[in-house]
């Protein structure tokens, strides 16, 4: 099968599907974070290539209901707008089998409600991330190795967080919090 990995630097999803004998590409305007067949670009230079399956990861910035405080200010000037318009462009791509991959944000309330939600602690990793996916053409994902729900962090607001999200500033936590469990990659790739 020919697997399209959108906006995916890390190359976690790209890498299970590989695994598992696919064709499978990785699609990021950044560059790669591993080793293996990528395409730095635009997404929509390829989508019309004879993909059998896409995973899309679309940025949450302007989406995730996580940073709703900024929403007025994104709606006004257009990146909100934007944002919607990129993921209606992935969700609408001539490819036969989709997932839209989010966490919870305003995709539901302004384009439809996800498909399924998941959770890392249903494929083995004691993590909350509660992610929202939007399929075409695929079964929901079946959970493969339920565990605990992992430890909480109280924050001085007294925000609970999953302890994997609290993390201290750096360069990179954003593309720590974002990143796709492993087992959840391994899931996709078996599964579809």
């Amino acid at each position: 099968m020919r697997v399209l990995i959108a906006c995916e630097y890390s190359g976690t999803v790209r890498d299970a599907f590989i695994a598992q004998g696919h064709d499978t590409m990785s699609c990021d305007l950044l560059p790669t974070d591993r080793p293996g067949p990528h395409y730095r670009g635009d997404i929509a230079d390829i989508l019309a290539h004879d993909w059998d399956l896409m995973v899309a990861h679309p940025p949450c910035t302007h989406l995730a209901v996580s940073g709703a405080k900024w929403f007025p200010q994104k709606q006004a000037d257009g990146r909100q707008a934007a944002a919607l318009e990129f993921v209606r462009m992935l969700m609408d791509a001539p490819i036969p089998r989709i997932c839209v991959e989010n966490p919870v944000s305003i995709i539901s309330t302004c384009i439809r409600k996800p498909d399924q939600i998941i959770q890392p602690w249903q494929f083995g990793h004691e993590a909350t991330k509660t992610t929202c996916l939007w399929l075409k053409g695929l079964p929901p994902l079946v959970p493969t190795n339920i565990v605990g729900k992992g430890a909480r962090h109280v924050t001085k607001s007294g925000k609970s967080l999953p302890q994997w999200y609290n993390l201290p500033p750096s360069a990179d936590r954003w593309k720590i919090r974002s990143a796709t469990f492993q087992g959840i990659a391994d899931a996709m790739a078996t599964q579809w």
